[in-house]
C-alpha cells in the first residue's frame, strides 16, 4: 500500500494562489463522505499561503509558504478526539470523520499548525484530506494538479522511484515547526532562515565592486563558504542560523576587510567600502 506524502519547494512558490483556489473549488459546497463534509465559502483555508517577509529596506526578501494539514504520524488531533472521530488511514492520511467529530471543538485547538478549522454551521472541525477522494480514483490532489511552478510534489513515500521519495531521501528537506515532534508527512525545501547581505564599493572611485570574493566563516565551527559580488557590487549569504560570523572581502589592489556579525536576525551590512592600497 502507498504511503502518501508531499514535498513543498518554497523557492518555487510565486504566490499565484492556484492551489488555494483549486482547493476551494474542490470542497466548497461539495460533500465527500465518509471523508469530509462541504467546506463553507468563507473562513477556511485548507491550503493557505503564509507570507514570510525578511530584512529591512533596502534589502527585503519575501517568501510564500504553502501550509496544509501535515498528515502527522504523531498527530495531536487524533489524540484529542473522542470515539475515534479522527483516525489515520494505513496510507498515512489523517481523516476527521464528518459524523463522529460533530461538536468536538477540542480537535481544532489540538493542532500545532493551526490548519484545522471550525465550521460553525455544522459544528464540525475540518481540514485538508490530501484529496483522498481523488486518490481513490487514481488522481493526484487538486492543489498539486494546478500548481504551475512545480512547487508541490506528491507521491508514494514507500516507492523509492517516486519523485517525492527521492527528494526526501536527499536529506535536504525539513519539517515546519520541528519542535512540535508530530512526524509530519509534508516536507519542505527552502524554508526561510537568516541572511547576511551587503553592497561592496571601490572607495577610491566610488563605483560598484563587481566580482569581489566574499568569504563567510562561522566562528563557532570554523566552516567557510564563499561567493562573489554581482555587477552591482551586491552579495548575499542565505539559509543561515543564529550565531557569530565573520565576512571577509579580498580584492587585488585593495586592503583586505573583515566584518564581524552577531547574527540574531537578518542583517544587511550596508555599503562596504574597500580602501585602495598605497
Amino acid at each position: 500500500m502507498a504511503k502518501w506524502g508531499m514535498v513543498i519547494d518554497i523557492t518555487k512558490c510565486n504566490a499565484c494562489y492556484s492551489c488555494f483556489i483549486a482547493c476551494k473549488d474542490e470542497y466548497w459546497d461539495n460533500d465527500y463522505p465518509p471523508y469530509s463534509a462541504a467546506q463553507p465559502r468563507h473562513g477556511q483555508f485548507w491550503m493557505d499561503l503564509v507570507k514570510k517577509e525578511r530584512g529591512v529596506c533596502p534589502w527585503v526578501k519575501v517568501a510564500y509558504i504553502p501550509v496544509l494539514c501535515m498528515q502527522c504520524d504523531n498527530a495531536p488531533c487524533v489524540k484529542a478526539a473522542k470515539n475515534r472521530a479522527v483516525y489515520k488511514r494505513p496510507d498515512g492520511i489523517v481523516i476527521i470523520d464528518p459524523k463522529k467529530a460533530v461538536g468536538q471543538k477540542q480537535i481544532v485547538d489540538a493542532c500545532p499548525y493551526h490548519v484545522i478549522f471550525w465550521n460553525e454551521e455544522k459544528q464540525l472541525p475540518q481540514k485538508c484530506t490530501f484529496c483522498v477522494q481523488r486518490l481513490e480514483e487514481r488522481r493526484i490532489p487538486k492543489c498539486v494538479q494546478v500548481c504551475p511552478s512545480g512547487a508541490l510534489v506528491f507521491g508514494d513515500l514507500e516507492d523509492p522511484e517516486s519523485d517525492v521519495s527521492k527528494i526526501v531521501a536527499s536529506g535536504k528537506t525539513e519539517a515546519l515547526n520541528p519542535e512540535s515532534k508530530t512526524k509530519p508527512r509534508v516536507y519542505y525545501l527552502g524554508v526561510p532562515k537568516l541572511f547576511i547581505a551587503g553592497s561592496v564599493v571601490y572607495g577610491d572611485v566610488d563605483e560598484c565592486a563587481e566580482g569581489v570574493p566574499v568569504t563567510l566563516t562561522d566562528e563557532s565551527t570554523g566552516k567557510s563558504i564563499e561567493t562573489s559580488t554581482n555587477n552591482f557590487g551586491d552579495f548575499e549569504f542565505d539559509g543561515l542560523g543564529a550565531g557569530t560570523y565573520s565576512v571577509k572581502f579580498r580584492c587585488k589592489g585593495y586592503a583586505t576587510k573583515t566584518v564581524h556579525v552577531d547574527l540574531k536576525t537578518d542583517k544587511y551590512l550596508g555599503v562596504v567600502n574597500l580602501t585602495k592600497r598605497p
